[in-house]
């Protein structure tokens, strides 16, 4: 996947209006389980949350609402965090 490409998808938790990522910020792939395809703002994330990945509020996962779909890098500084599984 080239940048361009990379750029046109959807963010998640991005306003339904004005769903593209944004200039000047940086962008995770999220791959895999109820979230896959859609990029995840990471501008804003500490290096244990880029190390160890993020559990993402999401209502269309295993445990539907309240429930989190889990997602880390597949190696240090991947661009792409995969799904590691879904939590109450």
């Amino acid at each position: 996947m080239d940048e361009t490409e990379f750029m046109r998808g959807r963010v998640y938790g991005a306003d339904h209006d004005d769903p593209g990522p944004r200039e000047g910020r940086m962008y995770a792939e999220l791959s895999g389980g109820p979230l896959d395809g859609l990029l995840l703002d990471v501008t804003d994330h500490g290096p244990a949350e880029r190390r160890h990945g993020v559990g993402l509020p999401t209502e269309i996962g295993r445990y539907g609402p309240g429930g989190r779909a889990v997602y880390a890098p597949r190696a240090a500084g991947d661009r792409v965090y995969e799904w590691r599984g879904d939590v109450p």
